[in-house]
């Protein structure tokens, strides 16, 4: 298991550069007392370096507990590529790393016009990525886009779920979701 002090310092650094409270709009429209931008902290390399260390031990966890055979790591643009990228640069050091993709918003508008670029194949087993979930909405809609391209989705790793009802959203579409962190482990 990840030791505590990384979690412990993830978690500090969460909240000195991506946690805010007052009054929020948020992505889902939705009006909230916390605002939590975690692209700070994951673009940041101290924060990069603690998520790919925890991000990967919770996720060779997973793996080994399910025993999932999973080639590859991506997510949504832009919340989910540090965090990705993260995983992926830390799981280099395994015997088996994972490859990295990352889902853009729309299909490329020229070129190939592809709506997923990086390492991804038709029929790999992927871990999907979201930097926080409140309603879900942006995983669903990148599991969407993967499934659609032949992707199989062993589970979501979350960095912050807000308890909002995005994880039950996501469970309900058969993807189990594992978070790092979660409002309440959060602001405890």
């Amino acid at each position: 298991m990840a030791n505590d002090d990384t979690r412990s310092s993830l978690r500090a650094l969460l909240l000195e550069k991506s946690v805010r409270t007052g009054e929020f709009t948020l992505a889902s429209g939705k009006t909230s007392d916390l605002y939590i931008d975690c692209r700070v902290t994951a673009m940041d390399p101290h924060g990069a370096n603690l998520i790919g260390k925890l991000g990967w031990e919770t996720v060779k966890q997973e793996i080994a507990a399910r025993g999932l055979n999973v080639q590859a790591i991506g997510g949504m643009t832009l919340g989910a590529d540090p965090i990705s990228l993260a995983v992926g640069m830390t799981s280099a050091s395994d015997e088996k790393p994972l490859q990295v993709f990352t889902v853009r918003k729309e299909p490329k508008g020229h070129g190939k016009g592809k709506q997923i670029e990086g390492n991804f194949s038709e029929g790999d087993t992927i871990v999907i990525v979201d930097d926080v979930i409140t309603t879900g909405g942006s995983t669903i809609k990148a599991m969407d886009v993967i499934e659609a391209a032949g992707g199989k989705i062993a589970f979501a790793l979350v960095l912050v779920d807000r308890e909002e009802g995005g994880r039950a959203a996501i469970e309900a579409r058969g993807v189990p979701v594992v978070s790092l962190f979660s409002r309440s482990t959060l602001l405890d």
